[in-house]
C-alpha cells in the first residue's frame, strides 16, 4: 500500500500540527508514567523525550521515523538506584546505560549485519513481533477496564474505552481525505468528550494552571501562569558525580540496557515492515542503536528516565501511513514546548486512561498483526517441526510473561519476557539442526538482499 507521507515528505503545515499532535498523544500517557512511578518529574521526561529523539533523527541521518520516550524496562532498577544514591545516582547509571548502547553499535559496525540476520531469521523476528504487540496487550486491557484510582473493575470506564476504540476504527475504515489521516486523534477527541460526559475526567489540573493565568495581575505572572520550568537534575550543578557513583550503580542499570538492544531491534524489525524499508540497512542498526543510546544520555543529564523507541508510534505510523520523518521530529518539538507549559501539560495529562486503553487496544494489535505478516511475507514453514518449536516457545515465553531473575554482585537483576522471548529464540535457533529453515522462502531481510542494498 502507497504511504500517504514518504520518510522525506514534508506536510503542509497545518496537517504538521495536526499529525505531530496525533503522535505526541500515541506517546504521552507511556512518557510520563515512568517518572510518575519512579519518582522523577513527568515534564522532565517530555523534555528530554523531546530532545533525545531530535537527536536520534539526526543520528540516522533522517531515514528512521521512530519517536523515542521514557522506557518501561528502566523502571526497577531507576527506582533502586533512586533509593541507593539518589535522583543523581540513577542519572550517572542511565549514563552507563547510554554507553552500553554505543558498545553494542560499534560491536554490529565492525561485526557486519551477516551475524545479526543470522541471530534474527524470520522465524525468530516474526514471533518477537507478535510478542511486542501482544505482551502490552493486558496494560492496555487495564488501562481500559479499571478506574485509576482503585485499580479495580469498572463498567463505566469500560464503556468510555470501547466508545474510544469503536470512534477510531469507525475514523480509520470510514473517514477520507485528511481526517482519514487522523484516526488516533479524532478517536481520543471524541473519547475524551463522552468521557467528560459520564464525569472521569478529573479536571482539577487543568482548572488548576487556568485559574493562574486569568487570575495574573501583570504580564510577568501571566507568562509565569502559562510557561513552566521543569525541575531539571544536572550534573555537577545538581550532585557531585564523583560523590554519589559507585559500581553497585553500574551494575543495576548496564545490564537492563543490553537486555533492552533486542527491544530497540524488535521495533526496527517491526517499523521496516510497515514502512517497507530495511532500516537494519539503511541506515543501518548500529545507527539506530547509537541514536538510542544517545537519547538515553541526554535525558540522563537533564534528571529524566533513559528512552526507548516506542511502539505506540509505530502503531501510529501502521494506521495511517504516514511516515515522514518530520512528522516524528514535530513531535518532539512539541514534546518539548508542551514540557515547559503548564496548562497544556495539565490538559493532556487530564485524558482518562481508559481512553487510552481504547486506543492501545488496536495500536499493540496492529504491531503483533505486522509480526505475523512478516511470517507470511518470509513463507515460512510452520509444518516444520524446528519453525513449529521455535514460534511456539517464543510466544508462550513472551506472550506468557515469563522472566529470569539473577544475582551480579549481590544486586538483584531481572530479564522481561520481551527480552527472554527474544533471547530463547535466539539460542534456539542457533542450537537446533537446520537454520536454513528458519530463513523462510521469501526475501524479508535475507543475506543477499542485505548485500544487494548495501552496495
Amino acid at each position: 500500500m502507497k504511504p500517504a507521507l514518504a520518510i522525506h515528505d514534508i506536510p503542509k503545515w497545518h496537517q504538521w500540527i495536526i499529525f505531530s499532535l496525533q503522535h505526541l498523544f500515541a506517546m504521552f500517557g507511556s512518557t510520563i508514567l515512568v517518572p510518575a512511578l519512579t519518582g522523577l518529574d513527568p515534564a522532565v521526561a517530555l523534555v528530554s523525550s523531546g530532545i533525545g529523539t531530535l537527536a536520534f533523527i539526526l543520528i540516522t541521518r533522517g531515514s528512521v521515523p521512530a519517536y523515542l520516550g521514557s522506557s518501561f524496562a528502566f523502571i526497577y532498577p531507576i527506582t533502586q538506584a533512586i533509593d541507593a544514591s539518589g535522583i543523581g545516582g540513577a542519572m550517572i547509571g542511565s549514563f552507563f546505560a547510554g554507553l552500553a548502547y554505543g558498545i553494542v553499535a560499534i560491536a554490529i559496525r565492525f561485526g557486519g549485519m551477516k551475524g545479526i540476520i543470522r541471530l534474527l531469521p524470520p522465524i525468530v523476528v516474526g514471533p518477537v513481533i507478535i510478542v511486542i504487540g501482544l505482551a502490552l496487550a493486558p496494560t492496555a486491557v487495564d488501562m481500559a477496564m479499571n478506574a485509576p484510582d482503585t485499580g479495580e473493575y469498572s463498567t463505566k470506564y469500560f464503556i468510555a474505552a470501547l466508545v474510544t476504540l469503536a470512534i477510531t476504527v469507525a475514523a480509520s475504515i470510514f473517514l477520507r481525505g485528511f481526517l482519514g489521516l487522523i484516526p488516533v486523534l479524532i478517536g481520543i477527541v471524541g473519547g475524551y468528550v463522552f468521557a467528560l460526559t459520564q464525569g472521569i475526567v478529573d479536571t482539577s489540573g487543568v482548572q488548576a494552571a487556568w485559574n493562574q493565568i486569568v487570575t495574573a495581575d501583570s504580564v510577568g505572572a501571566f507568562f509565569s501562569g502559562i510557561f513552566h520550568v521543569p525541575n531539571f537534575t544536572v550534573p555537577f550543578a545538581d550532585y557531585n558525580v564523583a560523590d554519589v557513583f559507585s559500581w553497585q550503580l553500574f551494575f543495576t542499570m548496564v545490564p537492563i540496557a543490553v537486555v533492552t538492544v533486542s527491544e530497540h531491534i524488535g521495533h526496527q524489525l517491526a517499523l521496516s515492515k510497515i514502512v517497507d524499508e530495511n532500516m537494519l540497512v539503511k541506515p543501518g542498526l548500529d545507527k539506530s542503536i547509537t541514536g538510542d543510546g544517545v537519547a538515553t544520555m541526554i535525558a540522563s543529564m537533564l534528571g529524566g528516565p533513559p528512552n526507548t523507541t516506542y511502539g505506540e508510534n509505530i502503531g501510529v505510523l501502521a494506521i495511517t501511513r504516514i511516515f515522514s520523518v518530520y512528522v516524528i521530529g514535530g513531535t518532539a518539538v512539541l514534546a518539548i514546548l508542551f514540557g515547559f507549559t503548564g496548562i497544556v501539560t495539565a490538559l493532556i495529562s487530564s485524558v482518562p486512561t481508559a481512553v487510552m486503553g481504547g486506543v492501545s487496544i488496536m495500536l499493540f494489535g496492529i504491531i503483533a498483526a505486522s509480526g505475523l505478516r512478516t511470517m507470511i511475507d518470509s513463507q515460512l514453514d510452520l509444518g516444520d517441526k524446528r519453525n513449529l518449536i521455535i514460534s511456539s516457545i517464543i510466544l508462550v515465553i513472551g506472550i506468557g510473561g515469563a522472566f529470569l531473575r539473577f544475582q551480579i554482585a549481590e544486586l538483584d537483576l531481572e530479564i522481561n519476557s520481551m527480552a527472554l522471548a527474544a533471547l530463547v529464540g535466539v539460542v534456539l535457533n542457533l542450537v537446533l539442526p537446520g537454520k536454513e529453515s528458519g530463513l523462510g522462502n521469501g526475501s524479508l531481510f535475507s543475506i543477499e538482499e542485505q548485500k544487494q542494498t548495501s552496495k
